[in-house]
């Protein structure tokens, strides 16, 4: 993700980090080099004169900005939704680590030192390694040795074996849950309390995993697709007999809005990759990170990421 102050002035039009422009370029560089040569041969087409209006550009044009628009509306309605999801993981992970601290019964308080013995650390830990493992699985990404530090290494063998790592982390969640009610640690009222957060944390990476899963239907983004490419790269022989030597500058300026706006919908449709508009899902899991282990008192404490060059991964 992009995190920068808006420019202001004409450094508003040098800016490429963050922008689609890289993306598009070379499909924007035929398109002005075409309009360049129907500028110079006048429409003329192998001494065939192509004769077009600015009429049925008109016609197509607004509906496929309008098209683009919904489109771009959806991809957004998916980016959004994923970023509240994890808002929703931070605000359970919280909960969670409240709950067992407060809920579950010991005669110590739960700090970091106590180890993988005391079940509320335990489940603090793992709740930390959730929300890395949910984030290696939107990313195809395989699960990272920094996982160690959360899990016992029996929990952590079968971790590499299970094919969905994050449900694997919720069961086991469960059995140190079960395990508090057989040794009387938790009245069986406030477990059902604490299992209903296990429960919203599954649910919210549960639907994490219908995103990712669910992508808006190929032949409708295909479609839009090709409308918009063959539009801008037919656009110059309408304009060539109205507007004359100005045509390469207003089909660059149609071309890139419309092959933008296409290029940037494919970009935030899936919203859980590592391009720079997507989500920091590393910035949100250390933050997760972060907050639960203040909440055991740990003495090892990372920093927060920041921005490397304006782009929070």
């Amino acid at each position: 993700m992009i995190v920068r102050d808006r420019p202001s002035g004409f450094r508003l039009f040098l800016l490429l980090r963050g922008s689609v422009l890289p993306r598009i370029l070379p499909a924007l560089i035929i398109n002005i080099f075409i309009a360049t040569l129907v500028t110079l041969s006048h429409g003329d087409l192998f001494e065939l004169k192509i004769t077009l209006t600015t009429i049925p550009f008109t016609l197509i044009g607004l509906p496929i900005s309008i098209f683009l628009g919904f489109r771009n509306n959806a991809a957004y309605d998916r980016f959004w939704e994923a970023r509240k999801l994890w808002g929703e993981l931070l605000l359970r992970s919280r909960n969670l680590s409240r709950q067992c601290q407060s809920l579950i019964d010991y005669p110590d308080p739960a700090v970091a030192s106590n180890g993988f013995n005391d079940i509320r650390v335990r489940m603090v830990f793992r709740s930390i390694a959730y929300c890395h493992a949910l984030r290696d699985l939107l990313r195809n990404q395989e699960i990272k040795s920094e996982m160690q530090q959360w899990l016992k290494p029996d929990e952590m063998h079968q971790l590499t074996k299970a094919r969905n790592k994050p449900d694997l982390l919720m069961l086991n969640m469960g059995k140190d849950l079960r395990q508090s009610l057989k040794e009387n640690r938790i009245d069986g009222c406030l477990a059902a309390n604490l299992d209903a957060t296990l429960s919203a944390i599954t649910a919210a990476g549960a639907a994490c995993e219908r995103i990712r899963n669910t992508p808006i239907p190929f032949s409708y983004t295909l479609l839009l697709h090709r409308t918009a490419y063959i539009y801008c790269f037919l656009l110059p022989f309408g304009l060539v007999d109205s507007i004359g030597f100005m045509t390469p500058f207003v089909v660059a300026i149609v071309a890139y809005t419309f092959f933008g706006l296409d290029a940037l919908g494919d970009e935030i449709e899936e919203p859980f990759g590592l391009e720079t508009n997507d989500l920091p899902l590393d910035a949100i899991c250390r933050t997760i990170e972060i907050e639960l282990r203040e909440s055991l008192q740990d003495s090892e404490i990372p920093e927060a990421l920041i921005p490397i060059n304006y782009c929070l991964t």
